[in-house]
């Protein structure tokens, strides 16, 4: 077995100074793009507050562009924060990096050019049959361009888990190795691998077998388009959709939370130790985040019911453990520890806050009286825009400020301070805004709100600038950075 350790030097640098310039780019693109996802996020809900008169169709290519954009590049940038400290324990192919980011910008392309210049609006998760009914708003080529995009973005992120498992398996004996499973019964639990290759190495086995099943269901869905008299049993697709993009999205959160594991020992002097608890929390993920999706079928009343109730157990049960896990041991790092606040800190300590305050509206969601009344309802897009928002890119911006940060922990500066408020009390703002909607059964993806609908839309809308502007001011902020570390170096 070899470890980084045996690799000649020469390579070893070379590799790793490839890898924190492709990471470096990745994070920057991840910025750009967030900020300019929430800028479509702004104007429809201006539209939606009765501010801005925006066209129905381009709205809905928008929400597509805005769904899309926002779950692909958390899911980018929890790959590039994971890929960058698990290559401290494995040795890891910057080459293969270079080719999952070149298949991810060629899906991007393909993406943006069915919705823009094709005119798709089929949102994100392009639920059958929904791209083949346009009513005569985009044609059969731009669907199959959103699908081929959806597809070259899944092939790339293949690549990544094949080089990432592959690696992770001859290093510690096999991918159940890297899991740490064994440690749960019996073994010296301080010989266990470490936390970023057990989250590592269970993200790759989950995410894998839902991009799987997303690609069946993406290339049925083409052969539809193309030859229509080809049938899809409607029902099992949108199971096999919503169990790729539930997998999908939570993946972002579990590859992001790597830069909680290996920044805060950094500022605590403390590392992040694994016990069996850690692996059995991380255990639970691998199973139960797979059967999660079934919370979103509870209104199809064809579902057997044993899988409703499957929905129902592990709904609850997939992220508790590790999130109480997570977050508990991250407030018993801080205790005690003399620690400086810097943005890149005070970040990723908001993304795990806000990843498991972010849980609590989607445990009420999964309960089947509160599920038949408000599912179709803006207390949806309510929880996930606070688990990703507050969380993932939360943690994507605190991996992102520490990357520029240099040797030495400094006080978090006057603007640092106002772009961090502005994006807390924004954020947490805008979500509310959601929730409060969907609580007063107003519904998800309308394009035109009543003027009794309103005011929320506009409270939001507020929010939402606020957000933006922080959110220019982080992505700023480490471009400023970037440009500092270069002249220095």
């Amino acid at each position: 077995m070899r470890t980084l350790s045996q690799i000649p030097d020469n390579a070893a640098q070379q590799s790793a100074t490839k890898t924190a310039a492709v990471i470096k780019l990745s994070i920057g693109l991840s910025g750009v793009v967030f900020l300019l996802m929430m800028i479509f996020g702004l104007i429809m809900r201006a539209a939606q507050a009765g501010w801005v008169d925006l066209d129905n169709a381009l709205f809905y290519q928008l929400l597509t562009a805005h769904g899309a954009g926002m779950v692909g590049t958390a899911t980018f940038s929890g790959a590039a924060i994971m890929w960058y400290f698990l290559a401290r324990h494995v040795a890891l192919n910057a080459t293969v990096y270079i080719a999952f980011l070149g298949l991810f910008l060629l899906g991007v392309v393909l993406v943006l050019g069915s919705i823009f210049i094709g005119g798709f609006g089929g949102a994100w998760n392009f639920l059958f049959p929904l791209p083949a009914l346009s009513g005569g708003i985009w044609e059969v080529g731009a669907a199959v361009a959103f699908c081929l995009g959806y597809i070259s973005i899944g092939v790339g992120f293949l690549l990544y888990y094949l080089e990432v498992g592959y690696k992770i398996a001859r290093a510690y004996g096999g991918l159940l190795g890297g899991l740490g499973w064994r440690f749960v019964w019996h073994g010296d639990v301080s010989r266990a691998p470490p936390p970023t290759v057990i989250a590592a190495a269970s993200v790759t086995i989950f995410n894998s077998i839902g991009i799987i099943f997303g690609a069946i269901v993406l290339v049925a869905t083409i052969v539809n388009l193309l030859f229509p008299e080809f049938a899809i049993d409607a029902l099992m697709a949108k199971n096999a959709i919503l169990f790729f993009g539930h997998v999908f999205i939570n993946a972002s959160i579990y590859m992001a939370v790597t830069a909680v594991y290996e920044v805060i020992p950094e500022y605590t002097g403390k590392p992040w130790k694994v016990s069996r608890v850690f692996v059995i929390a991380w255990a639970v993920v691998v199973i139960f985040v797979q059967g999660v999706y079934f919370h979103h079928l509870l209104q199809d009343v064809n579902m057997p019911k044993w899988s409703m109730v499957v929905g129902q157990v592990m709904s609850y049960g997939s992220s508790v453990v590790l999130i109480a896990v997570t977050v508990y041991s991250t407030a018993v790092y801080l205790k005690g520890a003399a620690i400086k606040w810097d943005l890149s800190l005070r970040l990723l300590v908001l993304g795990v806050i806000g990843w498991g305050v972010g849980t609590i509206p989607a445990f009420i969601d999964g309960m089947v009286a509160v599920n038949k009344i408000m599912h179709n309802t803006m207390w949806v897009p309510g929880h996930f825009h606070t688990y990703l928002l507050l969380g993932e890119v939360a943690m994507a911006f605190g991996f992102a400020a520490w990357l520029v940060r240099g040797r030495a922990i400094r006080e978090t500066s006057a603007l640092d301070r106002f772009a961090f408020g502005a994006y807390v009390a924004g954020g947490g703002g805008f979500v509310l805004m959601f929730l409060w909607s969907g609580a007063s059964s107003i519904p998800r993806r309308w394009a035109v709100h009543y003027a009794q609908w309103q005011l929320q839309s506009q409270l939001a809308t507020v929010f939402a600038t606020v957000v933006v502007l922080a959110t220019a001011l982080l992505v700023a902020g480490y471009l400023r950075g970037l440009l500092r570390r270069g002249t220095e170096q």
